[in-house]
């Protein structure tokens, strides 16, 4: 990578990437030709109206839903052009994902929540019961260890999940609405691990929000409306030249 703030990290970028749904007068644009470059160590947040494509950018860049047209490049190969098990492993190796809906196991503890992806990478049960302890005391929540869904409020188990994701030191980040169901320190608690992830890290961390409470944390905000970047913004003065989005069409 030419970027040495890149460095262990890992950057993504797309290439005119497209996405459709329906057809004739039913047809939804949900990506227009999207050009734009994330580099790792930092927190974007992706805003827009509801039905801009924000969900479907993530799905596309996280291969989870193959675009129409485009590319995905990921260190230096289109991500979409690979077989179908390799786009699984750079899933399950390298990515994690945050959604609103938690997808928790009604019958795990928290600390077997975390366990069961660890075990599925092949770490020994001994790194797996470590790294399970050390990230519940992260979060805080250490003593809810033995502690199911039912049991705990919503914050705790969005947090549940958010460790479950960053146990496995995944190199790209996807949250979606990750804070939307949460109260103000819910919310904080969680916006803060993921922009400590980037930092500590040097993940790529891109957020889909419509919650202004993370424009504080954000070193890019990138809007988009009906399937274009519309706008590239670093509110803090954050160096423009490292990463940019361009040739949105419209």
């Amino acid at each position: 990578m030419s970027d040495p703030a890149a460095a262990n990290g890992i950057s993504i970028s797309t290439k005119n990437l497209c996405k459709r749904f329906g057809s004739g007068d039913a047809e939804v644009v949900a990506l227009n030709n999207v050009n734009i470059t994330l580099l790792p160590g930092e927190m974007t947040l992706l805003m827009g109206p509801s039905g801009s494509g924000k969900s479907t950018m993530i799905a596309a860049l996280g291969g989870l839903q193959r675009p129409d047209s485009g590319q995905v490049i990921i260190e230096e190969k289109d991500l979409w052009a690979l077989p179908q098990k390799r786009i699984d492993a750079f899933r399950r190796e390298l990515c994690g994902f945050v959604f609103q809906n938690m997808g928790l196991f009604a019958s795990l503890t928290a600390r077997q929540q975390i366990l069961l992806p660890l075990q599925y990478m092949g770490y020994s049960k001994q790194e797996c019961m470590r790294r399970a302890d050390e990230i519940l005391e992260e979060v805080g929540l250490a003593s809810r260890r033995d502690s199911r869904p039912v049991q705990m409020s919503g914050g705790e188990n969005q947090r549940v999940a958010i460790a479950r994701m960053l146990a496995k030191e995944p190199k790209l980040i996807f949250a979606d609405e990750p804070t939307s169901a949460l109260d103000t320190a819910n919310g904080k608690m969680v916006v803060d691990l993921l922009h400590r992830s980037a930092r500590l890290h040097n993940a790529m961390v891109l957020c889909v929000t419509h919650d202004p409470r993370l424009v504080g944390y954000a070193d890019r905000i990138l809007t988009i409306e009906d399937g274009c970047i519309n706008s590239d913004e670093r509110p803090n003065g954050t160096n423009k030249q490292r990463a940019i989005a361009t040739g949105q069409g419209k």
